[in-house]
């Protein structure tokens, strides 16, 4: 089983809308998923319950010291992707999460603030053995080049940056409010065309 962690110090960056968009994404493309919600506010497992469809993809909602047994269990029960949503700032859960993964997904949006945070979020990769991890720059304006700039100063810092944008679509938030995904919601509009452009970007790294 692939285990996708998507974690940050800082909250707003869209780690929960990114983390149901790939899952959904997989899901259409045949894979059985479960999401692992680390979040107390429980944000991805809300969205579930405001779903049709409460068994595709699967979410659970568990404490950082259940990971492992909810991870084992997905498993078991024959999921081929867990991805694991984490708080906006949790040290001790983003460590278990990057610690659990393959691969890390850091996003951030295109301002300075978030850049910022790299730094701990180094730290946190670090003690957790230095997985595959890359920088998606999240939530972008359309217009300008901030993302650009963004991603080439995460370049600079060392991190592996997506090519891959995720730009500020209403699609996003009119999706999740019915439990749905951009995907589900518009699925010829470009808030989706990005998600599947991510999700092959992250399965082939």
């Amino acid at each position: 089983m692939e285990i996708l962690a998507i974690i940050g110090q800082k909250g707003g960056v869209g780690k929960t809308t990114t983390a149901l968009g790939l899952a959904v994404e997989a899901t259409r493309r045949g894979c059985a998923v479960a999401i692992v919600d680390l979040d107390p506010q429980a944000t991805a497992a809300n969205w579930s319950d405001r779903r049709e469809d409460k068994e595709s993809p699967a979410v659970v909602s568990c404490q950082v010291a259940r990971l492992s047994q909810v991870l084992e269990a997905a498993k078991q029960q024959g999921c081929k992707l867990a991805i694991i949503d984490t708080a906006g700032k949790s040290t001790d859960a983003a460590i278990a999460a990057a610690k659990a993964a393959n691969k890390v997904l850091l996003p951030i949006q295109p301002q300075m603030f978030d850049l910022e945070t790299l730094h701990n979020v180094r730290e946190i990769l670090t003690l957790a053995g230095s997985p595959t991890a890359v920088v998606v720059i999240n939530r972008a304006a359309v217009q300008g080049r901030r993302h650009e700039e963004t991603q080439e100063a995460a370049q600079a810092m060392g991190f592996t940056v997506s090519p891959v944008v995720i730009f500020q679509r209403a699609a996003h938030g009119d999706a999740g409010n019915i439990g749905l995904t951009a995907t589900e919601y518009e699925p010829k509009g470009k808030a989706a065309q990005e998600i599947a452009a991510l999700f092959d970007y992250i399965n082939n790294l």
